[in-house]
């Protein structure tokens, strides 16, 4: 399998960008991990399976289920994203992507780039927004939405591969570097807090009630 010089640089980005983020890992211990004296109550098992179940639907978050549309259009982002990494991806191992998979993938890409664009919107036009928004939370968008119709219009037309290779190594090198790194982080800190609920059985403990 032959690749090009723009696919050989996609996976250098992808290696600096998962290597950035290991050591951002790492710095998380820095500090060490306080001891916890207390007997656990509870399984943290169970808490990091609320933490990726139950504890994902709007109702069990305040804010959720407040801005419910801001919560679907999230979801519908965010799997643009990694659905266009996963496109890109499939290019590179040369793969076939035709179908009912590419008729999927176009919708998923056409439904998160609108989401991206009525996300953008929302934080330049609600006051509230924009006053607590950096310029990070701008260009992370924009970039995002960018890369998701690239990745759309490969799907369409064809003819602009070495642009989509481009800004992904653009995107990936970004990760680490600026907001979009919490589309990694989220992973980590739900585990991290499933485990402490759990144990302290304040989480994922309504049917396993004398079992923990």
């Amino acid at each position: 399998m032959q690749l090009t010089f723009l696919e050989y640089g996609i996976l250098l980005a992808l290696f600096i960008a998962i290597f950035s983020l290991l050591i951002l890992i790492r710095k998380t211990f820095k500090f060490g991990r306080k001891k916890l004296r207390s007997e656990p109550q509870g399984r943290e098992l169970n808490g990091i399976f609320y933490a990726f179940g139950q504890g994902m639907l709007p109702w069990e978050k305040e804010s959720a289920a407040k801005h419910l549309p801001t919560y679907i259009g999230g979801i519908f982002y965010h799997a643009g994203l990694f659905t266009a990494f996963f496109y890109v991806f499939l290019l590179l191992l040369r793969l076939p992507v035709n179908g009912p998979l590419l008729i999927i993938f176009q919708i998923i890409f056409g439904i998160g780039f609108l989401s991206g664009i009525g996300l953008f919107i929302k934080r330049i036009s609600v006051s509230s927004l924009r006053k607590i928004s950096c310029p990070d939370d701008f260009c992370a968008n924009i970039l995002v939405d960018v890369f998701i119709l690239l990745a759309l219009l490969d799907t369409l037309l064809g003819g602009i591969r070495p642009v989509l290779n481009i800004i992904t190594i653009v995107v990936l090198l970004y990760v680490p570097a600026g907001k979009i790194r919490h589309c990694f982080f989220f992973f980590y800190s739900r585990i991290l807090f499933g485990m402490f609920f759990g144990r302290r059985k304040v989480l994922g403990h309504k049917h396993t009630e004398g079992r923990a």
